[in-house]
């Protein structure tokens, strides 16, 4: 059945690594992969859009242009004088990434200000997705209006998913972003946390008391990434399962290995397979992922699934 996916969050401009010493420029940020994943695996008779602002310069045309390539709407996205996208530049050592980050003029950290513009694009669709990082790079102000007309879509019955991707670098206070990740996921009606990033800033001693958590707070859906330990899934009317996670031959860059997994996941889940097959299947995109350098992976490289954009 057809549907509509809205993704919201900040795309930067990629920095990586390339032959010679060189770098390449790309385009990337946590919702958008997510969106772009989602995109390449959903039926051609959904629509992907991005929910974002950048500014008037040639980087943010460039972006958009990007972003419009990849079949990923652009019709919401806000464009704001005197700001321009964020940049960051990816680090390397034996596969595990850092970054650095150049965002104090980022267009998307505005994107909450105009809650009518807001509204209307969630009130369009019936997924919403965002992040932890979504919520980081907003003002505290902004961040709830963001909250708000996301309650006001769940209570509305739409599915609203919830990545917390904690990222303490972004926060200027634990406690605060330990809130606001927790509004967050009473916000959501799927929360799909990295159990690393949850025992290290919530103290959760097992998988299994991450997804007590996230029930407590109100997601009806918790869908856990442990890595190479596999996935942990609690559906609501379902019993607990467990999908391993798919071997991987070498471990090139790790990089939207979680993204990789939301886009492919929630594109599966709706194209109708259940949340163990679909976490199946979104294991092996993520394997292929981490086996490439970038964020966003061209389609002859991952695993066959359904329509994509065309």
């Amino acid at each position: 059945m057809a549907g509509k996916m809205l993704s919201i969050g900040e795309c930067m401009v990629e920095l990586m690594q390339a032959e010679g010493g060189m770098l390449r420029k790309g385009y990337a940020g946590d919702s958008f992969n997510t969106a772009y994943y989602a995109r390449l695996f959903l039926p051609a008779d959904w629509t992907v859009d991005y929910f974002t602002a950048v500014g008037t310069d040639i980087v943010s045309q460039e972006l958009l242009t990007f972003i419009e390539s990849t079949g990923v709407g652009t019709s919401h996205i806000r464009k704001i004088e005197g700001r321009m996208p964020g940049l960051y530049m990816i680090h390397l050592k034996d596969g595990e990434r850092s970054f650095s980050y150049w965002r104090s003029a980022s267009a998307a950290k505005l994107l909450a200000d105009d809650p009518d513009r807001l509204r209307a694009a969630i009130e369009a669709v019936n997924v919403v997705f965002f992040s932890g990082i979504t919520l980081a790079i907003l003002s505290p102000q902004a961040a709830e209006t963001l909250l708000a007309e996301l309650r006001r879509a769940k209570a509305g019955g739409r599915n609203v998913v919830f990545d917390p991707n904690i990222r303490p670098r972004l926060w200027d206070d634990a406690a605060r972003m330990r809130a606001t990740i927790e509004a967050g996921a009473r916000s959501a009606t799927m929360v799909m946390p990295s159990y690393d990033d949850e025992a290290t800033h919530f103290g959760d001693a097992s998988v299994e008391a991450t997804i007590e958590r996230y029930r407590s707070l109100g997601a009806e859906n918790v869908v856990v990434k442990d890595g190479a330990n596999g996935v942990a899934l609690s559906f609501a009317g379902d019993e607990r399962v467990h999908v391993p996670a798919s071997q991987v031959s070498a471990v090139v860059d790790t990089t939207s290995a979680g993204d990789s997994f939301n886009g492919s996941f929630l594109a599966r889940l709706a194209s109708g397979d259940s949340p163990a097959a679909a976490a199946a299947f979104a294991a092996r995109v993520a394997a292929a992922v981490i086996g490439h350098h970038g964020a966003l992976i061209g389609r002859d490289k991952l695993p066959a699934g359904s329509a994509q954009f065309a």
